[in-house]
């Protein structure tokens, strides 16, 4: 079977690795100049490494990726470390990395850390029943059962700066995951996620995929016998492509954009499918900005100008980026947000004050460089019984898949599902390709 792959980032090039080892013919269609998506890297002149567009780690506990790694050959590159993780209160970081950090953290009473200590517990080693915790909303929930303190103080900090002004529409099932899923223990790669993406990338290649960058998908058109014609932009302006099925691995938007043939009730409900979009602005300083070690910070959004302020260079040496101390000044955002229009000086000029607020030495003039990076669909939100909404990975249209971040649930997006959604779909393609065959039709059959 011919297969079009629209997306080369992790979900795509995974699905586009099971299907060629498979001996499926893939053609994957990437609109940028790199592999990877969101997990893609930039390059400063001065740096060894790539650095991720948007900041990324991996944890212990995510063994889809970590079994993608060892199959490539790309375990070696992977290392593990304990960074610090911080919460901003009351003017200082406090570590919430443990149980000690969290039992001495002074925002809410020791009995109430207690509680908090407890409630996490339940939902991290032993209820795994996340079809009743979705039936009510994370506010609700936590609310109730750690406190109307350890709401106040951690749970709602934690979820208007991830959803704004959805925070209270979010269900408990997705903190659940993000609970389930963490471990104190972060991981990396030698030459960052792009060097795992790339390497991902040779061995689609390798098993004899044909992945075209810098070549974005103008339309897709059902044809006669299963088979989808794939029209491209970009560097293969005007080139079209005869398959037996197409993957598309964008957002709800891009799929609605691509196949507006899609039944009308099956577009209503990408329609209802809401996201954050991301805005992250990288920032090379020439000192340490957090000097107690701390990488990931989380400041209140009512007080600071961002969702989340990591110091990359307080887990990875500095000496990797030409001895740059890296930070990213992170936020989710509705897409319509001023911060998708504003320029990389302006945003600057907004989180500069921010800077000096955790660092009272902090000088404008430790700014080496600064980058901007945006990406519109970037964090689903996932309402009280979300599970209903969340279309199969088939569509309604023979041989047309839809395998995006909204499909995760009640996972978190990461690199991790990514995978996991990535070899999903290959399998339910690899079990359509059968079908195609009982049938007699498309390209493969049609073209012998």
């Amino acid at each position: 079977m011919k297969v079009a792959i629209i997306g080369a980032g992790v979900a795509g090039l995974t699905a586009a690795y099971d299907l060629a080892r498979r001996g499926h013919a893939v053609v994957v269609y990437e609109a940028a100049s790199v592999a990877g998506g969101l997990a893609s890297g930039f390059r400063d002149e001065r740096w060894e490494w790539p650095l991720e567009r948007f900041y990324h780690h991996l944890f212990e506990s995510d063994t889809a990726i970590r079994s993608l790694v060892q199959e490539i050959g790309f375990a070696d590159r992977l290392f593990f470390r304990r960074p610090i993780t911080a919460q901003w209160w009351n003017g200082r970081a406090y570590a919430l990395d443990g149980v000690l950090p969290v039992l001495r953290f002074p925002a809410v009473p020791f009995i109430d850390r207690l509680r908090f200590g407890v409630v996490a517990a339940y939902l991290k080693y032993v209820t795994n029943d996340w079809q009743n915790l979705e039936k009510v909303t994370a506010a609700e929930w936590t609310s109730r059962w750690c406190g109307p303190r350890v709401y106040r103080e951690i749970w709602r900090p934690l979820l208007e700066g991830k959803f704004g002004p959805h925070a209270d529409d979010v269900n408990m099932a997705w903190l659940w995951a993000r609970l389930k899923a963490r471990s104190f223990r972060l991981g990396y790669f030698v030459g960052g996620f792009q060097a795992f993406c790339d390497a991902l990338l040779e061995q689609v290649r390798r098993l004899g995929a044909v992945v075209h960058l810098d070549a974005p998908v103008a339309a897709l058109t059902p044809l006669d016998d299963d088979v989808w014609q794939v029209t491209a932009g970009g560097a293969l302006s005007g080139a079209a492509e005869d398959v037996d099925a197409v993957i598309v691995t964008g957002s709800p938007t891009l799929l609605a954009r691509l196949a507006p043939h899609l039944p009308a009730a099956y577009l209503s409900n990408l329609r209802t499918l809401r996201s954050m979009g991301a805005v992250v602005l990288t920032i090379a300083l020439r000192q340490q900005l957090l000097t107690d070690g701390t990488y990931w910070l989380m400041p209140p959004k009512r007080e600071f100008p961002f969702l989340a302020l990591v110091e990359h260079t307080n887990f990875i040496e500095p000496s990797h980026y030409g001895g740059d101390h890296l930070i990213y000044c992170g936020d989710y955002l509705d897409p319509h947000h001023e911060y998708f229009r504003l320029t990389a000086e302006e945003l600057l000029q907004r989180f500069l004050p921010a800077l000096a607020r955790v660092n009272p030495h902090f000088d404008p003039s430790w700014v080496r460089g600064y980058w901007l990076h945006r990406e519109p669909y970037a964090q689903p939100i996932v309402p009280v019984n979300h599970a209903r909404n969340i279309p199969p990975l088939a569509t309604p249209l023979r041989g047309l898949f839809w395998a995006s971040m909204s499909q995760v649930y009640p996972w978190d997006r990461g690199t991790n599902y990514a995978v996991e959604l990535g070899r999903r779909v290959a399998a339910e393609c690899h079990r359509y390709a059968g079908m195609i065959r009982l049938r007699g039709g498309g390209v493969a059959l049609r073209t012998q």
